[in-house]
């Protein structure tokens, strides 16, 4: 099993045990070794998925003043713990790799690993509520088509990103192309 066919297991995985309780201030019950790459790709899962939560619970039009300001709260930290989790994996597989030889010409990438696999996360989600939209075969018919459709391109990017995420890490460890962990810098508190 490739790395990236083993993040999207991990992410389906969580994704089918937040949906038992589907709710954001649920306790994340995590399955595996603390502090393997695994448990990371767990949790940051688990925060995507309460982040996504929390954004459609923002965007109700209804929603009063107060309990959106307690929600951009929340959704602020668990951006910031979500941004911590990609640069605590990709330091995971530096340090991996740090005994790799670089190539003359060895390039840097765009996106490091950690950044694709935070792509990988949210495509899950998406993927995950287009199938639960088309189980409901009395919707619409020309919704349940546009569902269909969406989700025929979500596979596909599927497919290229998997790709391309495990040719990076291929690269990397042959040294064709150098990795570095990009820190976020916030401006302000």
């Amino acid at each position: 099993m490739s790395f990236s066919e083993r993040c999207w297991q991990i992410f389906e995985q969580g994704t089918k045990a937040y949906h038992v309780t589907d709710r954001v201030d649920a306790t994340v019950h995590n399955p595996y070794a603390v502090q393997s790459i695994e448990f990371y790709l767990y949790l940051k899962h688990w925060i995507d998925m309460v982040l996504w939560h929390y954004e459609e619970m923002i965007h109700d039009p209804a929603i009063e003043a107060e309990r959106a300001l307690s929600l951009k709260r929340h959704i602020d930290r668990s951006n910031m713990d979500r941004t911590d989790l990609v640069e605590l994996i990709d330091s995971i597989l530096l340090d991996s790799y740090r005994n790799v030889a670089l190539q003359p010409g060895a390039t840097l990438n765009t996106e490091t690993p950690g950044w694709a696999i935070d792509r990988l996360s949210l495509l899950e989600l998406k993927v995950y509520h287009l199938q639960e939209a088309l189980a409901h075969k009395d919707a619409d018919p020309l919704y349940l088509e546009s569902c269909r459709h969406k989700l025929s391109l979500l596979q596909e990017q599927q497919h290229d990103l998997m790709l391309a995420l495990d040719q990076l890490l291929t690269d990397i460890k042959e040294g064709r192309k150098q990795m570095k962990v990009y820190k976020q810098i916030k401006i302000y508190l």
